[in-house]
């Protein structure tokens, strides 16, 4: 039985009964009932209905103030944070963790009429996520180089940019980011071989614990021939020194 199997959620409601929940309940109840995992750097987009990002916003918000009350913070009397329990909301919805809750980008895949077959690399691009132990930043850098087959579909450079920024707008960790990434585009690129490195800075570093200025982290993922072709792999890791 899966971990979610085991949640107390009645298992039958009516839609009058879902319609009186609050909105975040009625999307768990879909997610519970379907099997299906919500953690933190998961994808439920497909559990919510038109017009429940609103409601979901309204709620943050409302637990939003919750959390700043217990704070003992008085955001009835500090007008620099009377607000701030409906801009957090949004941030974290609209912007910093749109990864969750909208569905992967669009794009357009072009058969490789050429049979390119040569190493491509794309990159650095820009990496703005946030860590899920304390919901603290994670800014960095993401190089990904892909070897191409006949059988492959060819993407826009561009879409590479957005496919990454998709799978990051979530609470991570990097380890796993990278390989969620590298999944992702395997599918859709079906390469003979994928290669990703990231380079990050943890504010989860920088602003407690150690509070580490200096530190990074990085690590890669390789998969088919950047696995198995010790010199394309050297070849991938010098150009990227290069871009340096």
């Amino acid at each position: 039985m899966s971990q979610n199997s085991q949640n107390t959620m009645p298992i039958l409601r009516s839609e009058e009964d879902l319609a009186r929940l609050p909105v975040s309940e009625r999307i768990r109840y879909r997610l519970v009932g379907a099997d299906c995992r919500y953690h933190a750097n998961d994808n439920i987009s497909a559990f919510i209905q038109e017009g429940e990002i609103d409601e979901l916003k309204a709620e943050v918000e409302a637990r939003m103030k919750g959390v700043l009350e217990s704070l003992v913070i008085d955001t009835d009397s500090d007008h620099n944070t009377n607000d701030t329990a409906r801009r957090v909301a949004k941030m974290f919805i609209d912007e910093v963790f749109r990864g969750r809750y909208q569905p992967r980008p669009r794009l357009t895949e072009f058969p490789n009429v050429e049979r390119l077959n040569e190493l491509m690399i794309v990159g650095p691009v820009k990496v703005r996520s946030a860590c899920s132990h304390h919901l603290c930043p994670i800014l960095g850098r993401v190089w990904i180089g892909v070897m191409p087959n006949e059988h492959s579909n060819l993407i826009g450079l561009s879409k590479y940019a957005r496919i990454t920024d998709w799978i990051m707008s979530r609470p991570q960790i990097q380890e796993e980011a990278v390989t969620m990434l590298a999944n992702e585009l395997q599918e859709l690129v079906k390469p003979d071989g994928l290669a990703i490195v990231m380079e990050a800075d943890h504010f989860c570093m920088h602003w407690r614990g150690v509070k580490d200025d200096e530190s990074m982290m990085t690590n890669s993922v390789m998969r088919g021939a950047f696995l198995k072709d010790a010199s394309l792999r050297r070849e991938f890791l010098s150009l990227l020194s290069k871009k340096d």
